[in-house]
């Protein structure tokens, strides 16, 4: 299976300017060909977790713009710790504006996310739970002000910290949840 997978990489047309990601691939292809099959896996290691970084600059622009009076601080390293918990993509932003400041957090394809999609996707156990918010047609469990939703079955989406409940929505209202649902297919 590595062998394939090393192979499709050689085959693979690359850009006429290196990068990080690409020299990792190259090093892992010239590491195993050495016999060096724990380098090879370092690289590859390496390369991944580039892979995964540039993966999650793309789930942040799903992050709903501030509303006008607000402003939007984009946590970099949302996703950093996602290794420890199965993987996926993250992205997180917090919020501040004249009400106060909340956090809005995504995780795609992530155990944890898929763990909590029989309470998130039921909305009779959700109910059972707290209030249910609709926004734009999706559910949202509100547990007294903090809000938890499941797009597509595989994002979870967290906002909390807000003291308006209409601002967090209003900023929520903003992101296409149809198009998120398609992120990374």
């Amino acid at each position: 299976m590595r062998a394939a997978f090393l192979t499709a990489l050689l085959l693979t047309p690359l850009p006429a300017t290196a990068d990080d990601i690409t020299d990792a691939l190259h090093a892992a292809i010239t590491s195993y060909e050495a016999g060096d099959v724990g380098e090879a896996l370092e690289e590859i290691t390496y390369a991944t977790q580039l892979l995964n970084a540039l993966q999650a600059q793309g789930f942040s622009a799903y992050l709903p713009e501030p509303l006008s009076g607000w402003t939007r601080e984009i946590d970099e390293n949302a996703g950093a710790s996602l290794g420890f918990i199965g993987g996926g993509t993250a992205a997180a932003a917090t919020y501040s504006g004249p009400s106060g400041q909340f956090t809005i957090t995504m995780m795609a394809d992530n155990p944890m996310v898929m763990s909590m999609a029989g309470i998130l996707g039921n909305s009779g156990l959700m109910a059972t739970m707290g209030t249910i918010e609709r926004i734009n047609r999706e559910n949202f469990l509100n547990d007294n002000g903090d809000l938890s939703g499941l797009i597509g079955n595989r994002i979870l989406i967290q906002a909390e910290g807000g003291s308006n409940l209409d601002d967090v929505i209003a900023h929520l209202e903003m992101i296409d949840f149809d198009e998120l649902a398609r992120f990374g297919n």
